[in-house]
């Protein structure tokens, strides 16, 4: 199969370099920099430098760009694309981005599949890129719009390059649990270093603060356009934890020991019986 890859950044680049080592696939790619395609180029990760009017080569596309980004490519130059081809997304926000791209899919005859591989780095730029940087992370998979055949041959796509656990879903779905799971935890880690002491933690760190503040550091440009675009669900997810921190506060101001108890044994209870169900499942 040809696959070409637009845009060879973190994401794009491990793709090209998961799928050169560990496919027998034919790999072309796309970079508006072009230093980052040489050097993919002379890694041997991608074995093509294409423009967008020779995307009509590939049997399949793969889109790693930022929303904004994604969606005005895919509308300029959809047209290049052959009819049938399957094209599939990497981007962390799905129904905003598929309510634009699934009607250009359609008119040129493209069988689109929104996808989101859950892997990352605090680093961004090809020269991050990592072969492994999938094993074992989980792919998720919509299904929206998509044809069974295609989301078939994605999936097994992602298998190949390493993912352990395929998820499909809708995209309201992964929307709602995704400003859970990933977007929340970027905005708790960013707001949680703006705290004055951190100049003064020399000395005094340990897992915790190292696992509170990874996320901390993002790609500012990314996160705005992945936030704006899951509104509602992000807002929601803000709403209730601002509440559960309200109520830390209030007990702590009122020196209750009694409801803070009460509210860390809620959350303890919460994430013994979370780590009690991934047991189960991987049994």
């Amino acid at each position: 199969m040809n696959i070409c890859i637009v845009g060879l950044g973190l994401i794009g680049g491990s793709f090209a370099k998961a799928i050169s080592k560990k496919t027998s696939h034919f790999c072309m790619g796309m970079d508006t920099n072009t230093d980052t395609c040489n050097k993919a180029l002379a890694d041997g990760v991608i074995k093509q430098v294409v423009t967008p009017e020779q995307m009509s080569l590939a049997d399949m596309v793969i889109l790693a760009l930022q929303p904004k980004t994604l969606v005005q490519f895919f509308k300029n130059n959809a047209k290049h694309i052959k009819k049938g081809t399957i094209v599939f997304d990497t981007c962390g926000v799905k129904k905003a981005v598929l309510d634009e791209m699934l009607p250009v899919a359609n008119q040129y005859g493209l069988r689109f599949v929104g996808a989101h591989p859950m892997a990352g780095r605090e680093f961004s730029g090809y020269d991050y890129s990592l072969e492994s940087l999938f094993d074992k992370a989980s792919f998720i998979v919509t299904t929206d719009g998509a044809e069974q055949t295609a989301v078939d041959v994605v999936c097994d796509l992602a298998k190949q390059i390493g993912f352990a656990t395929i998820k499909v879903t809708d995209a309201n779905h992964h929307d709602k649990v995704i400003a859970y799971t990933s977007q929340l935890a970027h905005i708790v880690s960013n707001s949680y270093c703006k705290s004055d002491t951190i100049n003064q933690k020399e000395g005094f760190c340990a897992g915790s603060f190292a696992d509170m503040t990874r996320v901390g550091k993002l790609d500012v440009k990314l996160w705005t356009e992945l936030f704006l675009a899951n509104p509602r669900h992000l807002g929601d997810e803000l709403g209730n934890l601002i509440q559960k921190l309200t109520q830390f506060k209030t007990a702590i101001d009122n020196n209750d020991a009694t409801l803070l108890s009460q509210l860390l044994k809620e959350g303890n209870d919460i994430k013994v019986k979370s780590l009690a169900d991934e047991q189960k499942q991987k049994a």
